[in-house]
């Protein structure tokens, strides 16, 4: 991968002009969510568009009605470059790409809200001014994505995020206040042996059990695992 981009099996992804490059987070929330029976998507955050667009490829044999993806994203030169990516894509007329902030946002309800939310907290040192914005959570705290993400949300609507597992804590208890149902609880684990470094979960507007699993993407021999090859081998090319 390099700054300037990364091809995947079924498009391109240009990223030097979002804060943010393709990285691990959004590849495994792309790949992960479910996405099964949803027509209208939100994408919070969508930065160059590669969650909206794995979603929109995933979804591809939709046909009647056709499925529609909406990617929200605060920076005005990720927004562009986003769009870029799409209109190059094979599902330009899947997804669109909206400049704004969540907070204002207004639309007809989603199926399903994905996330890769900004999680560092203030303080922290970043080279990149910009990342340093995209990621910091004061435009966006986990409090105003719960509740900004419940308002757009159908009734039977879910919330996906990838988080890291420093956060897991504060978004269960985000999710409880603003009336949520933990569904799915993934604990991503870099290396065999190792904690968990970041959670994949699934939060639903409707009371439901839960599910608790890990996915490991290295074994200890430092080999891919069979699950993580399974899960991600419909996008990258040496996979």
């Amino acid at each position: 991968m390099s700054s300037r981009g990364f091809t995947f099996k079924r498009f391109h992804i240009n990223h030097d002009r979002c804060a943010m490059k393709v990285g691990t987070d959004a590849i495994l929330l792309g790949a992960w969510a479910n996405v099964g029976g949803a027509w209208r998507i939100l994408d919070i955050g969508t930065g160059s568009g590669l969650i909206a667009l794995m979603l929109a490829q995933r979804l591809a044999q939709r046909t009647e009605p056709a499925v529609n993806i909406i990617g929200l994203e605060l920076d005005e030169a990720a927004a562009l470059q986003a769009a870029a990516n799409v209109q190059a894509s094979p599902w330009a007329k899947q997804v669109e790409i909206v400049q704004g902030a969540l907070q204002q946002y207004s639309a007809i309800p989603f199926d399903v809200i994905v996330s890769n939310p900004p999680y560092f907290a203030h303080g922290q040192d970043f080279a990149d001014a910009a990342r340093g914005k995209a990621r910091h959570t004061g435009s966006l705290s986990l409090a105003e994505l719960f509740c900004h993400s419940r308002r757009l949300l159908s009734e039977a609507g879910s919330l996906m995020l990838v988080l890291p597992t420093q956060a897991l804590e504060e978004a269960l208890a985000q999710a409880a206040v603003h009336g949520f149902y933990t569904a799915e609880k993934l604990a991503v684990i870099t290396k065999e042996g190792k904690a968990a470094q970041r959670f994949l979960l699934r939060f639903s507007c409707v009371k439901c059990g839960e599910s608790a699993d890990k996915l490991i993407i290295n074994t200890s021999d430092g080999a891919y695992s069979e699950s993580y090859v399974s899960l991600v081998s419909p996008f990258y090319l040496k996979m």
